[in-house]
């Protein structure tokens, strides 16, 4: 017996919403941001946000926060890719004890702090991701990085706002915590008023004004874009600032801050999200 099935509006509806659900990401994790004139950059920040300058972009679509272990673990899982981290046999961590950087053997994206410490958890940011394992996710999802311009309009709310944070001028609006960032004095304390001396879960803190988690605070974000334009030493973008970042130190959640990293190196408090055109 033959069941025919009319091929009525409804029903074109109801099959393209289960099509998309099995996907790794549906379109409700992106937001679209406009397009247009655009002016990224600082009057009064550090040197390299200087000056304010005007680009043109396209409208695109940002992921609504950064791309999580879960996420990465099914890319490990699909393609058996091995990250940079996992090559070089260790990576950038952060010890609290000896209040600095250090090479941590064993330390890679499911142990970013090395081996015997806490596994990373599934709805946290990854992190020890290299701008080239965070290539690699991208093109497997048929996504992209977001450029730097894209990055800083998609904070200033897609509207050229001026306010210093996303969703204004003050750290703690009404005495509230708005990212997962350092309170104290880094490196020596922290007050850790917050609660998360790490990562945090990617929709911990409220979203921006559109709708997007962790556009400052918890870790900072690979973009597409190289740092500066000397050809000494390759380096690529990174925004947003992390959970290592105070005010008086690096003050890295500014909208307008910025910093350089070499696409090899991976880090405790470094991941990224995707954007689709």
């Amino acid at each position: 017996m033959k069941i025919k099935f009319k091929l009525t509006l409804p029903f074109i509806i109801l099959l393209s919403i289960l099509i998309g659900c099995e996907g790794n990401q549906s379109n409700e994790d992106f937001i679209l941001i406009n397009g247009g004139t655009v002016d990224i950059g600082s009057e009064n920040g550090l040197p390299s946000e200087l000056p304010i300058k005007k680009y043109s972009l396209e409208p695109f679509y940002l992921a609504t926060h950064p791309v999580t272990v879960r996420q990465f673990r099914e890319f490990i899982q699909a393609t058996d890719y091995i990250t940079e981290a996992e090559k070089y046999g260790d990576a950038g961590v952060f010890s609290y004890e000896q209040k600095r950087w250090l090479l941590k053997k064993g330390a890679y994206w499911e142990y970013p702090s090395g081996p015997n410490q806490q596994k990373a958890i599934d709805d946290h940011p990854v992190t020890q991701v290299s701008w080239n394992d965070a290539i690699a996710y991208t093109q497997w999802k048929g996504e992209r990085l977001p450029t730097e311009v894209e990055w800083e309009h998609a904070a200033r709310n897609g509207n050229n706002s001026r306010t210093k944070y996303p969703w204004g001028d003050e750290i703690k609006p009404d005495g509230m915590h708005r990212a997962n960032v350092w309170q104290g004095e880094f490196p020596f304390f922290n007050e850790n008023q917050d609660g998360f001396l790490r990562t945090s879960s990617v929709k911990q803190f409220p979203p921006s004004p559109i709708g997007l988690y962790d556009m400052a605070g918890n870790v900072w974000e690979w973009t597409d874009s190289s740092f500066n334009d000397e050809n000494l030493t390759v380096m690529k973008t990174i925004k947003g600032g992390s959970f290592l970042c105070e005010p008086d130190f690096c003050h890295g959640f500014r909208v307008s801050s910025r910093m350089g990293t070499t696409p090899d190196t991976s880090l405790m408090h470094t991941g990224f999200r995707t954007v689709k055109n």
